[in-house]
C-alpha cells in the first residue's frame, strides 16, 4: 500500500513539474507610449494541460484571465485592469486575446498612470494549473517626445523627377496620433507619419519638420532637402532621344515606301513592253512580202473550172496555201517584188 502510495506522489510530482516547465507567458519588448496614442502589447502564453488525479490523467481548462498592475502573482484582491470574470473593467484597456495561447492587450489614450509593470495571469478548473507569468512588460508613458525625421533615400540632395518619402518618428509609439508636417515653418496637407514627395521638383526644396498636432512640444529638428534641377544638356539629351527616334522611323517609313512605287512602275513598264512586243510581232507576220498562193484542186475539178459552176460551189472547192521565203534585207525593185508573186491553182474532180 505504501508502495503505491509513494507511486502516486511520485507521478504526481512529476506531472507538476513538468506542467510548470510547460507553463509560460510570452511578453514583448518594453514599451514607450506618448500621452494619448493607443498602444497593443502583444502576448501569448502556454498553459498547464493536464494535471494527474488519483493515480490517472486529467485535462485542465483555463477559466479565468487577468491583467494587473505592479504585481508578483495578481491573485487574490490584487488589482487589475482587466478580469476576464469582472463586469467593471477599464473601458481603456482591451483584452484582444482568448484562453487557449493569446493574452494581447490594447490600451487606448494612454495617460500617465498606465506607466507600470503589467503582467498575465491565468487560473484553470484545477488551482494546480494556475500560473502568473514573469517577468511582465514595462509600460512608460511620455507627456511629450521629440519627433524625428527620417528619409528614405540616404542623401538629402536630390534632383527633380526623382522620389522620397519622409518619416516622421519618435523613441515612444505614438500610434493613432495625428502628425503635422511643416515646410519652411508653413502647415502642409498631409497628416501621417509618412510624407511622399513624388516627382520631386525644386519647389520641394526647404526645411522639414514633424510633431504630434497635439503636442508643440513634440516638433522635430529641421531636416534640409534639397532638390536640383535637372541640366540643360540632359534634358536637351532627353528631349532628342525621342525625336532621333522618330526621324529614324519616319525615313525607314519613306523607304519602305519609295520601294513600293519602284517596284509596282517597274511591273508596269514590263507588262507595256510584253504588250507592245506581241503587237509588233503580230504585223511582221501579216506583213511578209514574199508569199505564193496556191490553189490547189483536185484534177476531176480542173475540168469543172472550164465550165460555169455556182461561185458558193466553186468558193467551197478552192483551198488556200500559203508559202512564205524569207530574203535579206536589201532593197528590191518594186517589180521584182510583184513578180515574186506567183498565183497557181490546181482543181481536182470530186
Amino acid at each position: 500500500m505504501m508502495a503505491v502510495w509513494d507511486k502516486k506522489v511520485l507521478w504526481g510530482f512529476v506531472f507538476l513539474l513538468a506542467g510548470a516547465v510547460g507553463q509560460s507567458v510570452n511578453y514583448p519588448a518594453p514599451v514607450c507610449a506618448v500621452t494619448g496614442s493607443t498602444v497593443t502589447l502583444l502576448c501569448t502564453f502556454t498553459p498547464l494541460r493536464s494535471v494527474v488525479q488519483d493515480g490517472r490523467e486529467v485535462s485542465t481548462e483555463i477559466f479565468r484571465v487577468v491583467w494587473c498592475q505592479n504585481h508578483q502573482i495578481c491573485q487574490g484582491s490584487t488589482p487589475s485592469v482587466f478580469d476576464s470574470s469582472s463586469q467593471n473593467n477599464n473601458p481603456r484597456y482591451k483584452y484582444l486575446g482568448d484562453k487557449k495561447g493569446n493574452c494581447t492587450l490594447q490600451i487606448t489614450d494612454v495617460q500617465k498612470k498606465d506607466e507600470a509593470t503589467l503582467r498575465f495571469r491565468m487560473e484553470a478548473d484545477d488551482s494546480r494549473a494556475h500560473f502568473t507569468g514573469p517577468p511582465g512588460v514595462n509600460v512608460t508613458v511620455s507627456d511629450g517626445t521629440r519627433m524625428q525625421i527620417k528619409s528614405s533615400r540616404g542623401d538629402r540632395e536630390l534632383r527633380s523627377g526623382e522620389t522620397v518619402t519622409l518619416y516622421c518618428t519618435a523613441l515612444c509609439t505614438f500610434h493613432q496620433l495625428e502628425v503635422t508636417w511643416f515646410r519652411d515653418g508653413h502647415a502642409l496637407s498631409e497628416s501621417g507619419p509618412a510624407l511622399h514627395l513624388n516627382p520631386l521638383t525644386a519647389g520641394d526644396s526647404g526645411n522639414y519638420t514633424c510633431g504630434l498636432k497635439m503636442n508643440v512640444s513634440s516638433l522635430s529638428l529641421p531636416y534640409s532637402l534639397k532638390v536640383e534641377e535637372k541640366e540643360k544638356e540632359e534634358e536637351d539629351e532627353d528631349g532628342k532621344l525621342p525625336q532621333t527616334a522618330g526621324v529614324v522611323i519616319g525615313v525607314l517609313l519613306a523607304l519602305l515606301a519609295l520601294i513600293v512605287v519602284l517596284c509596282f512602275i517597274r511591273r508596269r513598264r514590263a507588262a507595256a513592253a510584253d504588250k507592245h512586243q506581241r503587237a509588233v510581232g503580230g504585223e511582221v507576220e501579216q506583213k511578209h512580202p514574199d508569199a505564193i498562193y496556191s490553189n490547189v484542186l483536185p484534177p476531176a475539178e480542173q475540168e469543172g473550172r472550164r465550165r460555169p459552176q455556182e461561185p458558193s460551189q466553186a468558193v467551197e472547192d478552192v483551198s488556200y496555201v500559203s508559202v512564205h521565203f524569207k530574203h535579206n534585207n536589201q532593197a528590191r525593185p518594186a517589180v521584182e517584188a510583184e513578180d515574186a508573186v506567183i498565183y497557181s491553182s490546181v482543181a481536182s474532180r470530186g
